[in-house]
């Protein structure tokens, strides 16, 4: 099989980049040495082009299982064969200083004799150069012809040999014995800083003991702690140490329509995470994080555009062109191409970025500490900018490319941002124009109730000019815009589990001939917005229906409780993996629901 379902994967990293491991022991993913550096292993991308790194078992006669350590993010593969069992263990080197990047692999023999095979295989650049061998005593250089990315180093007592320049070997692994297989950052005159089995051990023993002492900080004791702190663990993951910023996804080009055009570059840091993210970690008592990120909003606010407005995306260090060009060399997972790098929906006017962006201000200097003077003062322009342009159309929350329109979600949060704002300035006396302030807001929020409410449907419709239901408009009452009781709410509610609802999947919006985004193909359903549903539902008192789906939905994860961004038709995970957002909803839901399961006092 050239490709693997993208289910298949597991992930590690070290809060600078990450790599995917799949089942079969082949690392297919990784950007080195950050999360937006060019791939150096990408088959997932492209099975003859993009290069791998693969260790297991020399014939196919195998099971295989996967598994965490126990809290952390250190990865066994396990090989279950006819003459015996093997396992390799996986991990990223956490470290306190900025050192070079390494990636740790432990081949173990645990039963019997099995052959097992090692293959080397990077493609830099996003497959693009070439490379050169440099061996050495017992390692071997991997050195590029563009000299601006990184040489590697592949350090091994095994006999590895080159082949069409890779890197391979074939090895019989008996009970007990391992070898241990580290690929590095080669970084010009600086020497491996694994040269004894002691450092070895010492990196293990220091990675391991941070990921148990980050997941003893969370304050989480509620039902389904393995899952919320496993989609923590992940968070953590994709989690830049040196900017405190998060990726959305560490990957690109993943599909989210297979053989269709929807594949994107996730591996930025998007405005509308900011509330989400800081919620969730805050939730689960990780301030430091927290506090991390909001630097980096800070920064950003210091950076507005002259006008006073920003953009909806940057960069991990805040940079704002993020050029997206096509690889038109790789072929795409399973044939879906064009494959994308660098994300055109940087210049994109989307509106609602405002209010999650004022959540998340006010959620922190609620939950964290007071903002500054100098955050302030860059708040009033951001709001005042709100004021000014909160009618326009825009691309809304799913990046349309099929034109601008007057989206629900937009106006919402330009609520939010102008709510946020006011109660923030009252609660600290901050000077604000109120009365301007309060004007607009009330009448965005007429405008919501009057516009955007469909008598036919009843329910909230995505758009001025359509009947078309949203399940963006799900964060409605999570955002306190209206009350989850409401009935007007429980309308829409009942609308969006009948058009948008298939068992506890939800899909975004509903495509139609009449009516496009501009992008062709059928999506999958969207697993956040399914964590939606279910914290609507139990916000709006049915907790039975909400832990159902929301344990269903339990169901739809990965072997290791990843997940990626949408749920194929047939179960299968689509779009780039895994997606930051869908486990923060997850968190979301399992604390409202764990918290309204408690006070129901709910018999099962």
């Amino acid at each position: 099989m050239n490709y693997h379902p993208i289910e298949n994967y597991g992930i590690i990293g070290d809060l600078h980049t990450v790599a995917l491991v799949g089942l079969d022991g082949s690392i297919d993913f990784m950007c080195f040495p950050n999360f937006d550096s060019p791939s150096i292993f990408a088959s997932m991308l492209d099975h003859k082009k993009g290069g791998r790194f693969k260790i297991g078992p020399a014939n196919d006669d195998r099971n295989h299982k996967q598994m965490y350590l126990p809290d952390s993010n250190i990865l066994l593969t396990r090989f279950l064969c006819h003459d015996g069992i093997a396992q390799v263990s996986d991990f990223m080197a956490i470290q306190d200083n900025e050192g070079s990047h390494a990636l740790i692999r432990r081949a173990k023999g645990v039963h019997g004799t099995i052959p097992m095979r090692l293959i080397c295989d990077p493609k830099f650049d996003y497959g693009r150069s070439g490379h050169t061998l440099k061996w050495g005593d017992e390692e071997v250089l991997f050195i590029p012809d563009n000299d601006k990315i990184s040489a590697i180093r592949l350090k091994t007592k095994l006999p590895i040999k080159e082949h069409n320049g890779a890197v391979v070997c074939e090895f019989n692994l008996t009970a007990e014995e391992s070898h241990t297989i580290i690929l590095e950052e080669a970084k010009p005159n600086e020497k491996s800083r694994f040269n004894s089995p002691d450092s070895e051990i010492g990196a293990f023993k220091d990675t391991y003991n941070f990921w148990q002492r980050w997941v003893g900080r969370s304050t989480y004791e509620g039902r389904w702690r393995e899952m919320v702190n496993r989609s923590a663990l992940t968070l953590k993951l994709l989690t830049s140490k040196k900017y405190g910023s998060i990726v959305a996804a560490p990957t690109f080009g993943l599909p989210e329509v297979l053989g269709g055009e929807r594949n994107w570059d996730y591996r930025f840091t998007w405005i509308r995470d900011a509330s989400f993210t800081l919620y969730a970690l805050m939730r689960l008592g990780y301030t430091e994080e927290a506090e991390s990120f909001m630097k980096w909003i800070e920064d950003r606010c210091e950076d507005l555009n002259p006008d006073g407005s920003l953009q909806i995306m940057y960069g991990l260090d805040g940079r704002k062109e993020l050029i997206e060009q096509t690889l038109p060399h790789f072929e795409g997972y399973k044939g879906s191409a064009p494959v994308r790098v660098g994300n055109a929906a940087y210049n994109q006017l989307q509106l609602d970025i405002y209010g999650e962006l004022m959540d998340s201000i006010y959620l922190y200097d609620k939950y964290g500490s007071p903002i500054s003077h100098n955050l302030w003062k860059n708040v009033v322009r951001l709001v005042d900018w709100v004021c000014n342009n909160w009618h326009r159309k825009d691309e809304g929350i799913w990046e349309v490319r099929g034109g601008k329109r007057e989206f629900l979600y937009s106006k919402l949060m330009c609520w939010v941002a102008l709510d946020r704002a006011i109660r923030l300035s009252r609660k600290r006396s901050l000077p604000a124009p109120f009365d301007y302030w309060m004007r607009v807001r009330d009448e965005i929020y007429n405008e919501i109730h009057t516009r955007f409410w469909h008598l036919e449907q009843q329910a909230f419709v995505q758009h001025k000019e359509t009947d078309r239901l949203d399940a963006s408009n799900l964060l409605m009452p999570l955002i306190r815009f209206i009350g989850p009781t409401d009935p007007r709410w429980t309308s829409t509610l009942k609308a969006i589990g009948k058009d948008l609802v298939e068992d506890s999947l939800v899909y975004r919006y509903r495509l139609s001939h009449e009516e496009s985004d501009g992008l062709s193909g059928i999506e999958g359903t969207f697993n956040m917005c399914s964590f939606w549903y279910v914290e609507c539902l139990s916000r709006a008192g049915d907790v039975k229906k909400a832990r159902f789906l929301f344990e269903k939905m339990l169901g739809y994860s990965n072997h290791l409780g990843l997940y990626s961004e949408e749920i194929g038709l047939d179960g299968s995970h689509l779009g780039n993996f895994p997606q930051a957002f869908t486990h923060l909803s997850l968190i979301s839901a399992a604390y409202n629901l764990d918290q309204n399961l408690s006070s129901h006092h709910i018999n099962w």
